[in-house]
């Protein structure tokens, strides 16, 4: 096993790699689309930038503190023992200092150029990732996903109150799209990376509970999405356009879910781990298409 006292020299591709770009990116296209759903026309330029930049800059100083207090579990399961801090690329102290600069320019862009409820909503969404989840859920409970996924699900109202100042009831419809979408695309990764997390010691549904348990628990949460999906148009906010996209991407995550309870392949884990992926991005895509052209 690699040993976390390697010395190397840090690239800017360290620090980048810290920030988890791909997890971001997929939270600011979910923010990006509770700008859009919060206005009938375009949202305001300076918004737009400064408001998607500061969410991502507080989000990636997440992720650096994520690896940060990861960093001895991350020694000891093949998919992360590669990263800066356990390699010995980045020191501690550094990543801590990164994170911090980073976070607090984000908070300075959102409080001075956002407005302040958006930017408070967003450092509770840090708090609740980088450490109510992190450095306590994490380790706590097999229910960890679930209770420390509400952090996760927050950036579509952090896009809508960043354009109007508000909460709405059409923003928290989102977050729980995305809240009920964390636990079956988490655990469906968890199933395939069992025997690291048994290795690590964090108390994942798959390691306490049995994959049985797991896939059962993905099936019910993937059908309580599918009817959650569908609550923009029962409300009258989307028409029939979305709700064919909703339906149809929801029975393909229940496709999934179903092949990996019932007839597994060795690859059926991942597969339904991607495609979850697949399916948030292109329901929020469909969300967006269906209120500017319908």
């Amino acid at each position: 096993m690699t040993d976390i006292t390697t010395q190397s020299t840090a690239s800017w591709r360290d620090y980048y790699e810290m920030c988890k770009p791909r997890v971001v990116m997929l939270m600011i296209l979910t923010s990006l689309v509770g700008m859009l759903l919060a206005v009938p026309g375009m949202v305001p330029v300076d918004i737009l930038i400064l408001g998607n930049l500061g969410i991502a800059l507080v989000a990636g100083s997440g992720a650096v503190v994520n690896h940060l207090i990861d960093r001895k579990i991350d020694v000891v399961m093949k998919r992360t023992h590669n990263r800066p801090i356990p390699q010995g690329r980045v020191d501690p102290l550094q990543a801590g200092i990164f994170a911090a600069v980073i976070g607090l320019a984000g908070m300075a862009i959102m409080m001075i150029w956002v407005n302040p409820l958006s930017a408070w909503l967003t450092l509770a969404s840090f708090v609740g990732y980088a450490f109510i989840y992190t450095g306590y859920l994490k380790h706590a409970t097999p229910q960890n996903i679930v209770i420390g996924g509400l952090a996760g699900a927050m950036p579509p109202l952090l896009g809508w109150s960043a354009v109007t100042g508000t909460i709405e009831a059409d923003a928290v419809v989102l977050v729980l799209i995305i809240f009920a979408w964390t636990p079956p695309h988490f655990w469906a990764l968890a199933i395939n990376r069992k025997e690291e997390y048994a290795k690590s010691g964090i108390p994942m549904l798959p390691v306490t509970h049995g994959e049985r348990v797991t896939k059962i628990h993905i099936l019910v949460y993937t059908a309580i999405l599918v009817l959650i999906s569908v609550f923009p148009s029962l409300i009258g906010n989307s028409s029939l356009f979305y709700l064919a996209a909703a339906v149809a991407l929801g029975a393909g995550f229940l496709h999934w879910s179903v092949k990996l309870m019932r007839r597994p392949e060795p690859s059926t884990a991942m597969d339904t781990f991607r495609y979850s992926i697949v399916y948030l991005a292109l329901l929020f895509i469909a969300l967006v298409v269906d209120h500017y052209l319908f």
